[in-house]
Parts: structure tokens; C-alpha cells; sequence
């Protein structure tokens, strides 16, 4: 009996946007492209781009032997799982796309494997000239594949990133940007209390409350396909947090460590009714100074801005293009959604952020950046 290798993505340029598929078929023993498939589909998700990916996948495989086996590789986790009947499809978009894509071959012929996108950047080109073949108004063709010359792709070849899903939308014209999904770690112990909870203080776990929050998040981060990156605060509730979703989507965990939490100092553990009560004066003049720290050689809010606006270049120069979950802290990611607007100072103090809520902002090579979303709690109901 044959077998065959099946590797198969699809991406929006918008999520919903402009969409397109890419799939290769391999012969595991020597690696050798034997058929490729791509198509520009229209306006669609990438969940949409990326089951339509599989079902060309596997019928190209079936037209060289119905009886093969095929092994089917793909960076999307969400298409790899409902596949292999570990995740209920929930989605009405998705049902009847997964219940065509079952039907192509016997399911004793196929298995499903979960790769990084990385190693799959075969299909993820040819997804990429269908999308660029639509921007064109034209459907992709074989000889727009590279593939066979063994040149670099056009994106590979001018060292730009190859505009892979991008989660939140962006506009066409200014390029795909840098993505950040900023989510809040879930509660611990202190969070209901409203107990200052820096980076000087106990560095608490997450609370029950607190992991059932996470899980919520990580089954919808998996069911939206997009992000691509994983990176955490050092402090344990957003490493625990991290975790949990970097678990469900199969991706490493960075820790970057200007994402921590603001040192309240001598506030640490208190709430704000307490540090008014025994320090008055400092926390009055916190309050009106991003300058002043709070008692006891905590940092003021100046000293968390320059932090986190360091630590959010080097993570825009190391995930352009791409979308990348950032788990934190109140702190860090007002300041980031404060520094993207360009407002001042006291806007911390005019935002809500709840434990676990997602918000989004995009960064662009031209150096805007664009609020996309704040303090998102659908998740959680």
C-alpha cells in the first residue's frame, strides 16, 4: 500500500479577508513533491482557508491512489484535533467543511499530525501566491510555484515577511502588521480583593477561578486559528496562564521579562483603602505624577513605561507580520493600549481590565499602531 504525506494550510489576509489555500502532496520516503494545489477563495476566515486546505490536500492525494495511506500534517491545531475527534466542531462553518473533508478517503487511510508552522512552509507559500494571485484578480496557476526551481518565494527573495493569518483585522495596503493579543492572567486569590499585586510582592498562583479562566481562554484562542507566538510576563499567574493556552495550541513559551508587573513597593498585598490609610501623602502623589514610586522603592509609572515600551520593540522586531499572544499584567497592557493611542499619562487610571479579558493592538512598519480591541470578556461567559 502507497502513502503519501499530505501538508496543507490556508490564510485571510483580515480573518475574515481576501483568503486562499495551499497544499502539497510528499512522498515520505525521499521528500519529493509529487502535486501541489492552491486556490484563491474569496472572503473568508482562516479556519474556513485552512479546512478548504486539507479537503484539496486530500483529494490530490486520492487522485494519485484511492488506497493510499496519507498523513496528514498541518500547523492549524484546531483543524488537526476536530480531525482527529478529540474536539467537538462547533462552528457551522466548520461542520460541513470537516464532514466533506472526512468523506474523501476512508478514515482507516488518514491520521492527522500537528506541526509548527515553520514546518510548513511548503503549503503556507503556496497559500500565500493564491492570496497574491486574488490581490491580482487572477486564480492561482502551477507555474506561479517556485517550488520546482528551487528559488526563493517573492516574499523569501525581498526578505519581507510572507503576510501569514494575522488575527485582528489590517488594512491590505499598509502590510501585515505586528498582532499583539494582550491577555490579562487570570485571578488569583488577590484579584477579587483588588489587593495591589505587583512584581515585588508574593507572586501568587492562579487561583480555581483562575484556571478555569485560562482554559476558557486557550479553547478560544483555538478555535480562532490565529496566534502564531506565545509570550509571557515571568511572574508565575501569567506563566500559569501562558501555559495552559500554549498547551492547547502547541507552542513553546518565551518569557520576556519587561512584561512583568508594576513593584507597588510597601503597597504590595494591601488594597487601596489600606495604602491610603498608612500612606497618604505617597499615594496621593502617585496619583497625580507618573513620576512618583510607590513607598519603599517601588517603580513609578514612567519607570513600567520605558520597561514595556522596550520590551514591545523587541518583540514588534521579532514578530513582524505575525500575531503573537502576550501574557500580563494591568500595568503593562494599559500602558502599551495608552502608548498606541498616544494618550497621556492618567489614561491608566480611565481603563477597566479584567482578570483574563483579551485586548489587541497592531503595529505597523510605518510606525502606527492601531487599537483593535479592549478588555474583551466573551470568552468567559
Amino acid at each position: 500500500m502507497r502513502e503519501f504525506v499530505v501538508e496543507a494550510d490556508g490564510g485571510s489576509r483580515g480573518n475574515p479577508g481576501p483568503a486562499g489555500y495551499g497544499a502539497v502532496v510528499l512522498d515520505p520516503a525521499t521528500g519529493e513533491t509529487l502535486t501541489e494545489a492552491a486556490e484563491f477563495i474569496g472572503f473568508a476566515t482562516n479556519n474556513v482557508a485552512e479546512y478548504r486546505g486539507l479537503i484539496a490536500g486530500l483529494r490530490a492525494a486520492a487522485a494519485l491512489d484511492p488506497a493510499a495511506r496519507v498523513r496528514v500534517r498541518m500547523d492549524s491545531k484546531l483543524v488537526v484535533e476536530q480531525m482527529s475527534g478529540r474536539w467537538q466542531i462547533k462552528h457551522p462553518d466548520m461542520k460541513p467543511l470537516a464532514a466533506e473533508a472526512a468523506t474523501v478517503l476512508p478514515r482507516s487511510q488518514v491520521t492527522y499530525e500537528w506541526i509548527p508552522r515553520e514546518r510548513n512552509k511548503h503549503a503556507d507559500r503556496l497559500a500565500n501566491e493564491a492570496m497574491d494571485a486574488g490581490r491580482d484578480g487572477r486564480q492561482w496557476e502551477p507555474s506561479d510555484s517556485t517550488a520546482d526551481l528551487g528559488a526563493p518565494s517573492a516574499s523569501e527573495a525581498t526578505g519581507a515577511p510572507a503576510a501569514p493569518p494575522v488575527g485582528w483585522s489590517a488594512p491590505a495596503d499598509l502590510g501585515a502588521p505586528a498582532t499583539f493579543v494582550l491577555l490579562r492572567h487570570g485571578e488569583t486569590a488577590l484579584t477579587p480583593e483588588k489587593r495591589f499585586s505587583g512584581s515585588g510582592g508574593t507572586d501568587p498562583e492562579l487561583s480555581a477561578t483562575g484556571r478555569e479562566q485560562a482554559e476558557r481562554a486557550a479553547a478560544a484562542f483555538a478555535a480562532r486559528g490565529t496566534i502564531q507566538a506565545v509570550v509571557s510576563s515571568p511572574l508565575r499567574r501569567c506563566r500559569e496562564t501562558a501555559q495552559t493556552v500554549a498547551d492547547r495550541l502547541g507552542l513553546p513559551v518565551r518569557i520576556e521579562e519587561g512584561l512583568r508587573e508594576t513593584d507597588f513597593g510597601a503597597w504590595e498585598g494591601l488594597t487601596f483603602g489600606e495604602a491610603r490609610e498608612r500612606y497618604r501623602a505617597d499615594l496621593d502623589a502617585w496619583l497625580a505624577s507618573p513620576k512618583a514610586a510607590p513607598t519603599g522603592g517601588g517603580e513609578s509609572f514612567a519607570t513600567v513605561a520605558r520597561r514595556v515600551a522596550s520590551a514591545r520593540d523587541r518583540l514588534i522586531a521579532g514578530h513582524r507580520g505575525t500575531t503573537a499572544l502576550l501574557v500580563t499584567h494591568v500595568t503593562p497592557i494599559k500602558t502599551l493600549v495608552r502608548l498606541a493611542l498616544g494618550a497621556p499619562p492618567e489614561s491608566l487610571f480611565r481603563m477597566e481590565l479584567s482578570a483574563a479579558s483579551v485586548s489587541a493592538v497592531a503595529y505597523y512598519a510605518d510606525g502606527n499602531a492601531s487599537v483593535r480591541l479592549l478588555n474583551d470578556t466573551s470568552h468567559l461567559r
